[in-house]
């Protein structure tokens, strides 16, 4: 066990040996660290939180009460393989929040970029790769091998399918069932996800600049309503656009995939 001289742990939390705990972590009541855990500097666990697994978390991440962080995955082919779950930089994992270790028939790892937000009763399934800037409102539920681009939001009581790719900046409206890819810049809602537009305030938030919107909103009439199949106009787009976040949505639409697509309306 290794736990820094700066680190702040209560009498009533137990930290199990072989445990990391960096510099400056504030380690509250009732809480519990299991041996495989690293904590880096200035990790703040409030208290009655459990991070067990083989599982590290990242500068300056806060984790909320009641929160279970690095628990075996919920998956009925898991025969208890060593497996990780890696959390970023700055994420603030509130009230209730579930992520689960990777299995070996995903490749082992689930991951969470830097600057997160999982708000009360989210949960992120095994093996799932979720970006920098994700929020996932109260109650959201990411399932196994799901592939979360950076900047995308999923609204409250919205479940996302197995294998689904969800593009970066995407936004999913709450109590959303997504059970297909979601292009880059998508807007989804409705009780069955469909893609009804794109995520225009996201866009603008995060300062893209006019032309690229304008060529965005042209990229997006094409896909709904050139000729051709679905996959003949993105191919068409490809070979005709100049834009970047236009090519980000060819490249990830053309990109190999287990699941189908929402497409345009």
């Amino acid at each position: 066990m290794a736990i820094h001289a700066t680190a702040q742990v209560h009498p009533s939390a137990v930290i199990e040996e072989g445990a990391s705990i960096g510099a400056d972590c504030k380690i509250g009541p009732f809480c519990i660290v299991g041996p495989e855990v690293r904590l880096d500097a200035g990790v703040e666990l409030k208290s009655h939180v459990v991070v067990t697994g083989w599982t590290e978390v990242g500068d300056e991440t806060e984790i909320f009460p009641f929160a279970c962080v690095g628990e075996v995955p919920q998956d009925l082919k898991f025969r208890g393989e060593r497996t990780r779950l890696v959390v970023g930089k700055r994420c603030r994992i509130r009230e209730g929040a579930t992520l689960n270790t990777g299995t070996e028939g995903g490749g082992g790892i689930t991951r969470v970029g830097d600057d997160c937000l999982f708000m009360t009763g989210a949960h992120v399934g095994h093996d799932a790769q979720v970006g920098d800037r994700v929020i996932l409102a109260n109650q959201a539920a990411v399932a196994g091998h799901c592939v979360i681009g950076d900047d995308v939001i999923v609204g409250g009581l919205s479940g996302i399918h197995q294998f689904v790719r969800i593009g970066h900046g995407a936004i999913i409206g709450a109590v959303t069932m997504v059970t297909n890819d979601v292009m880059p810049h998508g807007l989804v809602q409705a009780p069955r996800g469909d893609l009804e537009g794109l995520n225009l305030i996201g866009l603008k938030r995060r300062g893209v600049e006019r032309s690229e919107i304008t060529a965005l909103r042209a990229a997006y009439q094409m896909l709904a309503q050139g000729d051709g199949t679905f996959l003949d106009r993105t191919r068409r787009l490809a070979e005709e656009t100049e834009s970047s976040h236009v090519r980000e949505i060819t490249d990830f639409i053309l990109a190999e995939s287990g699941r189908s697509f929402l497409t345009p309306k």
